[in-house]
């Protein structure tokens, strides 16, 4: 659906005030893409909705009248998750961003998905608790939960679906639903609220989430860890994790990211193969202890360097720098595009995906950098190209096809933690054999017309 008729804005611009609806080239075009290259198609209109009542007419309203909806967060999806790809209406949820409440004596806080995740961690730091998924982007609660995002601190705090324990949702027609409770466990029946996290918006609206909180660690320790090679470093990862260290992140990065991380932010870091690893503690003396023995069991796997960044500052411009890279990449690579894989594989299994990959971007002679979360057996790869170049970008699609076949032939996983999206789409049947067909009959099921986030997933 390219543009509304007149009846249909009439009966949009009913439902909201004044300036939470538009049918205006800039506001359209402001939501036609992501961060990533997908490229969607141009929606009719924008709505911003700021109540669950106002989301569920708003469904109601779509569903009688057979128009798409894309919802909407702060665009930070690598994937084309948000990006509308049959136009319609994009329902921008950003004006949701109320924090309900915050209770410490429970360690939750009740939040709308427009609350950024930076600003949650802000209110919640004055309690001495903390919001851990942290995907690096200051993305949205509602977007966080529709990807189930995760990041840096996955090793040792999980991802976003182990934070969610209730939700209030409205389903395609507008049907207000709750999953979930506040208990700390439950097992009563179907988990519901698994179902959605993760669903990428393809079969309803988040309007409310309760999230679990967890207290903000006295004690950090980073470390920079220098290897001779990237599978040396990817070695130490898994005799770390299995050491039962339990370290907060644990990060392999390549000579390359960090030359270009230096040449930027400055940073002094030898160009070698390292790890980035952060250890957190009730004490120091813990803390001490474990980072030495982490030092003792990287020096096993042949690593070359230790370095401890004891310092506030400088531990916070390593782990600034580390999320940034992607924006580090892009930058260094001037009108250019960047694809990135997201593959995930049992830890034993991390050093040969690591090599695979590598070897992969060598024998093709493509710009690409192979680095990741190694705590959690996350692998990316970000390859830079011109997507108008088909030969050129022939050549990044074959990368990530042969890694993302090697990394579900060992049993991982297409996507980490970016999502399906559009740029996933093509390989969850590969993944999930007969089980897809469910995946397929549960959204069928839900969403009968296919109006809800079209073209994602499936």
């Amino acid at each position: 659906m390219k543009e509304f008729t007149a009846q249909h804005i009439a009966g949009l611009s009913a439902m909201v005030a004044p300036d939470r609806f538009s049918t205006g080239p800039s506001n359209r075009e402001l939501h036609l893409r992501d961060i990533s290259f997908h490229q969607g198609s141009l929606p009719a209109g924008i709505i911003w909705p700021v109540t669950t009542e106002e989301v569920a007419r708003i469904l109601a309203w779509t569903y009688e009248n057979d128009v798409p909806v894309t919802p909407w967060g702060a665009g930070t999806s690598t994937e084309g998750n948000p990006v509308p790809t049959r136009g319609g209406l994009v329902m921008d949820l950003t004006r949701m961003n109320r924090i309900l409440d915050i209770r410490p004596q429970d360690l939750q806080a009740d939040v709308e998905p427009g609350v950024l995740r930076k600003e949650l961690n802000r209110q919640t730091g004055k309690h001495g608790l903390f919001f851990p998924p942290d995907p690096g982007a200051d993305a949205t609660i509602g977007g966080m939960i529709a990807n189930n995002a995760s990041g840096v601190q996955t090793v040792k705090y999980g991802a976003t679906k182990d934070y969610v324990m209730r939700m209030t949702v409205v389903l395609p027609r507008g049907q207000v639903i709750h999953t979930g409770c506040k208990a700390p466990k439950s097992s009563a029946g179907y988990d519901l609220t698994r179902l959605f996290v993760g669903s990428e918006g393809t079969i309803g609206v988040v309007t409310e989430a309760t999230l679990r909180l967890t207290g903000i660690p006295s004690h950090y320790l980073a470390a920079t860890i220098r290897f001779p090679d990237l599978e040396k470093a990817s070695e130490a990862v898994a005799l770390m994790i299995g050491s039962g260290l339990g370290p907060a992140a644990l990060e392999l990065l390549p000579p390359g990211l960090i030359g270009l991380m230096n040449r930027e932010k400055n940073l002094g870091l030898a160009e070698v193969p390292s790890l980035f690893c952060e250890f957190h503690a009730i004490s120091a003396n813990a803390l001490q202890e474990t980072a030495h023995l982490a030092k003792d069991l990287c020096e096993e796997c042949g690593a070359t360097g230790f370095q401890y960044a004891t310092a506030e500052a400088d531990r916070k411009d390593l782990w600034r720098a580390r999320h940034e890279a992607w924006e580090t990449i892009h930058r260094a690579h001037p009108k250019q595009e960047t694809l990135i894989v997201d593959a995930a594989v049992p830890i034993s299994r991390y050093p040969e995906m690591v090599v695979f990959a590598q070897q992969a971007v060598d024998a093709r002679q493509a710009i690409g950098y192979v680095f990741g979360h190694a705590g959690d057996g996350n692998l990316h790869v970000v390859m830079a190209g011109d997507p108008a170049n088909r030969t050129e970008w022939g050549k990044l699609e074959a990368i990530n096809q042969a890694i993302v076949e090697k990394a579900i032939q060992v049993g991982g996983t297409c996507t980490g933690e970016h999502g399906v999206g559009i740029g996933k789409r093509k390989f969850m049947q590969m993944e999930h054999g007969e089980s897809f067909e469910l995946m397929r009959q549960i959204k069928n099921l839900i969403d009968p017309k296919g109006l809800m986030n079209p073209g994602k997933i499936f």
